[in-house]
């Protein structure tokens, strides 16, 4: 079974958060059943972005890296203190630990920004929300990140995206990954996303 362990920080997105779940969820139901999803956080309640709240699976200080393949992390607000447990050094050290690892990070939007804040993207490929005069991208170049203007960014073992709009393709890249193509094509078909 290839576990994945969804990271969530204080003010994260639901949307990005949830196409993570759904496909690995439907892979393990309808799919290749070879995936399986488990949340996190630095407290055990999170709160999303427009205050909903969250319980977590496990905190971070119960989590093994070792058991997990993957590690997902979605975006979030600033407006609602998504960078409080994203730029948290037990949140930072769970990315350190999947990267020296050498294991798949997916990220969504700007949850690349922890992921350059933690160091992993020091003089790789990335990217991360494009829109608002492009701010979000000029901060993740400060991390010594060479940004790249497109939707999906693949760079040796992390994937990264510019906004909500690639959540579901990075969800399926993250599958496709762990499975094979063959496998998230079914479960593409299954999702109704291609005949």
């Amino acid at each position: 079974m290839k576990k994945v362990l969804l990271l969530l920080a204080n003010g994260y997105e639901v949307l990005e958060a949830s196409v993570f779940i759904d496909v690995i969820g439907w892979n393990y139901i309808d799919g290749d059943k070879t995936t399986k999803l488990y949340t996190c956080g630095v407290t055990k309640e999170v709160n999303t972005t427009f205050d909903q709240k969250t319980t977590v699976d496990y905190t971070i200080d119960e989590v093994d890296f070792e058991d997990y393949d993957a590690l997902a992390i979605p975006g979030g607000f600033a407006e609602y203190d998504f960078y409080s447990d994203g730029y948290s050094e037990k949140f930072l050290n769970v990315i350190r630990e999947f990267d020296k690892r050498r294991k798949i990070i997916a990220s969504i939007c700007v949850a690349a920004l922890t992921i350059g804040r933690s160091g992993v993207l020091r003089g790789r490929n990335a990217t991360t929300y494009n829109r608002k005069e492009r701010i979000r991208q000029r901060e993740l170049a400060e991390y010594g990140v060479k940004v790249m203007d497109q939707p999906i960014v693949i760079d040796d073992n992390i994937i990264t995206s510019y906004n909500p709009s690639t959540a579901f393709d990075v969800a399926f890249t993250l599958l496709e990954l762990l499975t094979s193509k063959e496998n998230t094509d079914d479960v593409k078909r299954l999702m109704g996303f291609i005949e």
